[in-house]
Order: structure tokens, then sequence, then C-alpha cells
């Protein structure tokens, strides 16, 4: 008699344990699907890395004159592009509403002439970082494989590291000390269009070109100036993941 209870008592405890073992899979299968549901929803974070080009679209002033130090006439700037490793930080304040972060070490860009002294060689370097925080609407439904996006937001450009070549001194004060200058920082508008490629619930790959509308002036130690819109044209592919 105690062996068929007994029996039968394991008969259900196995029972229990298998129902309890189920039931534990399917709340844990709820759980991540309900996880990866709201990967791409409000209070969500990513981060992504890859690389951005910066082309500056480059409008310039002529260098002004002074009586005691005179300039070449028509004298203009251009500014080359440069690309590094970028990354970001994203977070979704909304299902809609995503807060952009860009991080950089900041871009190198060469200083060459342009108008009547164009083709002459390059006048300066200066080093750039763009500090940029953008607010982006995203189309489409949160889980969506593929969602793109506009962005409005603020570029702080910050220029350091400048430095003025032989060609600059002898442009602007020939035979004295070398010419040194300053490009002043600036805060400027940024706009940007782009999309995200979802490759399963947590990677994702990441396209955007922005486009920064930025006005600057470059001082010279010789008391000369010149006005300049860079509006850089920003390329950027990254791959990210999200939390």
């Amino acid at each position: 008699m105690n062996r068929i209870v007994s029996l039968e008592f394991k008969k259900r405890s196995q029972g229990v344990f298998e129902l309890s073992t189920a039931a534990l899979l399917v709340a844990v299968a709820m759980f991540c699907t309900a996880q990866s549901a709201q990967a791409q929803t409000a209070g969500s974070f990513s981060v992504s890395v890859g690389a951005t080009h910066i082309a500056p679209s480059v409008k310039s002033g002529s260098l002004s004159s002074l009586t005691l130090a005179g300039t070449v006439p028509n004298a203009k700037i251009d500014v080359g592009s440069n690309t590094q490793a970028t990354a970001a930080l994203n977070y979704m304040a909304t299902d809609a509403i995503n807060l952009h972060l860009p991080l950089n070490f900041g871009f190198r860009h060469e200083v060459t002439g342009a108008g009547s002294i164009a083709n002459m060689g390059k006048l300066a370097d200066t080093r750039v970082l763009p500090i940029t925080l953008i607010a982006q609407y995203r189309f489409m439904e949160p889980n969506a494989a593929f969602r793109p996006y506009v962005g409005v937001g603020l570029t702080y450009a910050n220029f350091y590291k400048e430095k003025g070549t032989g060609l600059l001194t002898a442009l602007t004060n020939p035979g004295g000390s070398a010419t040194s200058l300053k490009f002043e920082d600036k805060l400027a508008p940024t706009v940007q269009l782009g999309g995200v490629v979802q490759l399963n619930d947590r990677w994702f790959v990441e396209g955007s070109y922005s486009k920064t509308f930025l006005k600057t002036q470059a001082k010279l130690s010789t008391g000369q100036s010149i006005e300049v819109r860079l509006n850089p044209d920003a390329f950027t592919l990254q791959v990210g993941y999200r939390f």
C-alpha cells in the first residue's frame, strides 16, 4: 500500500515539476519577447561605432588688408575634407523621438588658397571638435526592419591647434615673424536625414547625412582677418547595439 502511495506521489511530483518547468520556460520566453519588443521603444539606449566623413562646402570672403601690411587682392581660402572614426549614443525619449549624441576625437582640416591665390599650396592646418546634439523623429513602427528619420539640433564647433605655414607668412607678413591664426568657435544649427536597418533584436546599421550651417572668422596675428562659411556636409555609417 505504501509502495502504491509512494509511486503515486512520485508521479504527481514529476507532473508538477514538469508543469512548473514548462511554466518557467513560457515565462522566460514571454520575458525575452517583451524585452525584444521594447528594444526600440521609449526608454531604450543604444551605442554605435563607425566612421564619419566631413566635407566643408566653403564660401570664403577676401583677406582684409592693413595700412602697414598689404596683402594680395582677392585672397580667399578653401578648407579640405577629413574622415575619422566616430561613435554615438542614443536615447529613445518616446517611441518616435530619439536623442542622438555623436562622439568623436576631432577632425583635421587643411586650409589652402582660393581666389587669386588658388593652387599656391597649404596656408594652415586646423583641428575642429564638433559637439552636437540632435533630436530625431523616427518614422514607422518601433519594431520595423527599417526606420527612416529626420533630425534637427545644434553644433558647437571648437577650433584648436591652428598652425600657419611659411606660405601664409609670405603672403601676409613677408620678411617678418611667422603668422599665426585662430578660428572663432561658433554655435550653429544642424539638420539631419538618415535611417536605421535592424539586423536582429539588438544589432543595427545606421547611415546618415547631416548639414551644419556654420560661419566663422579666422583672425591672423598680423591683425588681418577673413570670414568664411564652412557649412560642412557630414556622412556617417555606423554599426550599433541596442540595450
